[in-house]
């Protein structure tokens, strides 16, 4: 039957009491089924129940307040954003792609600026120096970037 818990069992009194007021109800049933096998029901599922209960006109306020009590004691789990939406932590800066681009397209064989292009791609954040150092190449190089 139900699994012994301290305490008067309010959940298995509302199970209860719904059973008897509809036998045939599939809802209650299933619920009745889970609370037996596993002892316990989703906050979902409490819910649901607790929406049946109140419009059952038998069922005492008491155990309707204490059904919601257990309910907003439970953890509400939330599914998780949809990936689509999720922006990076970091935003790659498009000026220091096209500054990377123009040194590379003059000098591809420029070994810091490959070590810079290898970090960007990485999506690890250049350095102020760096930076710094990237906008020297240009100057040395004579490239202007718009």
């Amino acid at each position: 039957m139900y699994k012994a818990k301290p305490g008067i069992d309010i959940i298995a009194k509302v199970l209860d009491a719904l059973y008897r007021h509809n036998p045939d109800a599939l809802f209650v049933m299933s619920l009745m089924h889970q609370y037996e096998e596993r002892g316990s029901l989703s906050k979902k599922q409490l819910q649901g129940l607790l929406a049946k209960a109140q419009k059952v006109p038998g069922i005492p306020g008491n155990w309707l307040g204490t059904l919601e009590a257990i309910i907003l004691k439970m953890p509400t789990r939330y599914k998780p954003v949809d990936p689509v939406t999720i922006t990076p932590v970091y935003q790659k800066d498009e000026m220091v792609g096209k500054m990377l681009e123009a040194i590379l397209n003059k000098y591809p064989q420029h070994k810091p600026a490959l070590h810079l292009k290898n970090r960007y791609e990485k999506n690890n954040p250049l350095t102020a120096a760096e930076l710094e150092q990237l906008k020297g190449f240009l100057k040395a190089l004579g490239i202007t970037i718009n």
